[in-house]
């Protein structure tokens, strides 16, 4: 493992606001650059009264402002959203106002519901014309020909490296034929995890862009003093992601002592099954965990998220998982 990095949702908790979760994102990126983290990334969703990102570049832009040298960037950008050259010119102007810090993720599907994709104002079935809308978005970023009748201003020349996002075999299949890093989901979709990074591997051909493959594993944690305080803090995640798969998104709820109580047996083991990829617990737990999924999957790179309501709570969360994460890719460098 080469590098650590972090995904924020910037959680709206219950009780708070979207200016208290975009100022605890901005607090969160300053302690996650002291504490080592390579990338802070953040996440376009819609429609979700839970989640502040929607306006993923414009908070990029902010966080990059609020720090120095973390790199900065969208994991991901839903691109069947957006028209490509309208991509181009935000990242190519983040870039250009913090050159050498920002990243570009890309995923497929749209992040939302139908109504609001309808909304949104492009088509749901602009998802099938995902791989040449990538392309088209690389050439952007690329240096301008001579023959050029369209470009990214700014964007043209500023190569912002672009990700392949993705939870199913597509994404891993579709990075791997552009020769691109490859980030799979799997702190929510860990099911085709060992198939996905597997076939990206095999398949890779390599690019302009990569010489050989990069994989990142997103991974979900939850560090707390003791092992007993950080499966409560958790609860809060399990309780709106069990809400959010019932059809009812919300804001982050406060924390319970029994999650029986609030979620059926069945909906509770999908939702553990879909947060499997993780590691919860005390700093000697969060470790282990951790240095568990390096061994067994091999990531160029490991990403950690995680949604805790007390955001004290969730800084020393991300501080404990730093310093484990600091001391695996240490030993996987002497290795």
């Amino acid at each position: 493992m080469q590098h650590f990095s972090l995904l924020d949702l910037s959680p709206i908790p219950d009780g708070g606001t979207a200016a208290d979760a975009l100022g605890n994102t901005i607090d969160l990126a300053r302690n996650a650059e002291a504490s080592g983290y390579h990338r802070y990334w953040l996440a376009e969703h819609h429609n979700m009264p839970g989640i502040a990102s929607a306006a993923t570049a414009v908070v990029i832009g902010a966080v990059a402002s609020a720090t120095r040298t973390i790199r900065v960037g969208a994991g991901g950008i839903m691109l069947p959203n957006h028209a490509p050259l309208v991509i181009a010119e935000q990242f190519g102007t983040l870039a250009t106002l913090y050159p050498g810090r920002v990243d570009l993720g890309l995923g497929r599907a749209p992040g939302t519901d139908g109504v609001t994709a309808h909304a949104l104002r492009r088509h749901k079935e602009a998802n099938d014309n995902f791989p040449q809308d990538v392309a088209e978005l690389l050439g952007y970023f690329g240096d301008a020909s001579e023959e050029a009748q369209i470009r990214a201003v700014p964007g043209q020349g500023t190569h912002v490296p672009v990700w392949i996002l993705g939870s199913s075999l597509y994404g891993a299949q579709l990075a791997a034929y552009l020769g691109l890093p490859y980030a799979f989901a799997s702190h929510f979709a860990p099911a085709m995890l060992e198939d996905a990074v597997a076939t990206y591997r095999s398949t890779f051909r390599p690019s302009q862009w990569l010489a050989k493959p990069y994989f990142m594993l997103a991974a979900g944690v939850c560090a707390a003093a003791t092992d007993d305080e950080a499966v409560y803090l958790r609860s809060s995640q399990m309780l709106a992601f069990a809400r959010l798969r019932a059809g009812h998104p919300g804001k982050l709820p406060q924390p319970v002592s029994d999650l029986s109580a609030e979620i059926s047996a069945p909906v509770l083991a999908q939702v553990e099954q879909a947060l499997s990829c993780s590691a919860t617990g005390g700093p000697e737990t969060v470790r282990s965990k951790l240095a568990a999924l390096v061994a067994r999957y091999q990531p160029e790179e490991l990403m950690v998220t995680g949604m805790i309501h007390n955001h004290a709570a969730r800084l020393k969360s991300f501080a404990i998982a730093a310093e484990a994460l600091s001391d695996i890719a240490q030993a996987s460098k002497l290795a």
